[in-house]
């Protein structure tokens, strides 16, 4: 007989997984009052497990970055590093901008659309539209998204969790670090390693708990979904997945080719972390994970582990590649509108750029898919339809944009090992 401490802790939280949506799946379908409520016991479990973990994510990403720079040879290896991540960034978007469009269209243009069903769709947006309004707030002006990225204030960032700002602001700290007079930078450095390292033991606390927390996240979760979308809805969710868990699979060859690390090797590595996205539906949860792999597991130079995983957390969303181009294809189906290779062009090139906006809020990735639909000539209210089954999609985006992470991370990893030889 196998025994629960012999498993690893992936096979654990796996486990976990499983068993909180099949425990949640039998609830909603039974509606047994015992189940319904052993749903609801375990709930707080879950969000006090996320909680643990961004807890300790402020103090990690700022020290980590800081250090990183102060850990490099010199400034110009971050430089060269940070341009690399760039450009790794904006050709992987563009791709998976490409295959969202290219597959979706063919997928969605067999989908029977029932007038009746149409009209009862954008009745839903319609009632949906105030909500989508508010969350459209949240999107700033292209002018006021750049004034944004360097903060007034660095501790009111860290209090609204305005990641991108505060990356901004570590790596200039970083950066003027390097600058100052050894002595005082060597009275600093400890500290702030000091910091990073405690952080660490925290998430390692945390994470020791993963799998109480994932079965705390799953079971509530399957009940409110219950037998999910159906008809359109359910065809567009099955888009989504089936082209995110592509994307997923295309990243491992990529690997393979780019770093010479073997898709086993890489998949290994890449479970933890994908398995924190997929149950939590957030990649700064699966931070910690990252750059533990990168870290201890792979043995990457430091300012991977230090620098790029937590830049690539906060800015690289490849899975906003498939996410979006699929919501504008299907939402332009709903409404009638016959979308030219030129709107598709504009629908993928938007995206790349859009996907670096895109909001840390629920539905985020559907309230920065409305630059998309205007590129498209769609009518945005469609965003509205997409929000109310946003759930399972987002599942799946947030783990093939952990995964995308994980694969810039080995494969530009792998070339900084190559130029310190």
């Amino acid at each position: 007989m196998i025994r629960w401490r012999s498993l690893s802790l992936t096979t654990k939280v796996l486990l976990a997984l499983i068993s909180g949506l099949a425990l949640g799946a039998l609830a909603s379908r039974t509606q047994h009052p015992l189940l319904l409520r052993a749903t609801g016991v375990v709930e707080p479990l879950g969000a006090l497990f996320v909680s643990g973990i961004r807890m300790a994510i402020i103090p990690l990403v700022v020290s980590s970055l800081i250090t990183g720079i102060t850990a490099a040879p010199d400034t110009r290896t971050i430089g060269r590093l940070g341009g690399r991540a760039l450009v790794f960034m904006l050709v992987a978007l563009t791709a998976a901008s490409a295959f969202g469009v290219l597959a979706s269209v063919p997928l969605l243009s067999a989908l029977p659309v029932d007038p009746a069903a149409t009209a009862a769709l954008q009745a839903s947006a319609a009632a949906g539209a105030e909500a989508t309004a508010e969350r459209m707030k949240a999107l700033p002006t292209v002018g006021q998204w750049l004034v944004d990225l360097v903060p007034a204030n660095p501790v009111k960032a860290a209090a609204d969790g305005a990641m991108l700002p505060l990356i901004v602001f570590s790596l200039t700290f970083g950066l003027a670090l390097t600058r100052i007079d050894a002595v005082r930078r060597a009275a600093l450095v400890p500290v702030l390693e000091a910091i990073q390292e405690t952080s660490l033991t925290v998430v390692r606390w945390v994470l020791a708990l993963a799998p109480i927390g994932v079965f705390g996240l799953a079971a509530p979760l399957a009940v409110k979904l219950g037998v999910g979308a159906i008809g359109a809805l359910a065809t567009y969710v099955g888009v989504v997945v089936l082209l995110s868990a592509l994307l997923i699979a295309l990243l491992y060859p990529v690997v393979r080719v780019l770093s010479g690390v073997s898709m086993q090797r890489f998949a290994q590595v890449a479970l933890p972390p994908q398995a924190m996205a997929f149950s939590g539906r957030s990649s700064l949860a699966a931070l910690p994970a990252m750059i533990t792999a990168t870290r201890e597991t792979l043995a990457m130079p430091p300012q991977i582990p230090g620098f790029l995983v937590p830049l690539l957390t906060s800015t690289f969303r490849i899975g906003a590649g498939v996410g979006q181009t699929v919501g504008a294809v299907f939402v332009a189906r709903l409404y009638g509108v016959t979308l030219e290779p030129a709107q598709l062009v504009a629908v993928a090139l938007t995206t790349v750029v859009s996907s670096f906006a895109i909001p840390g809020i629920p539905g985020g990735t559907i309230v920065g898919m409305i630059p998309v639909l205007m590129a498209a000539g769609v009518p945005v209210e469609g965003a509205g339809i997409l929000l109310g089954v946003d759930t399972i999609p987002d599942m799946f985006r947030t783990t093939a944009n952990v995964t995308g992470d994980m694969a810039a991370s080995v494969v530009l990893g792998e070339r900084e090992r190559r130029d310190a030889r």
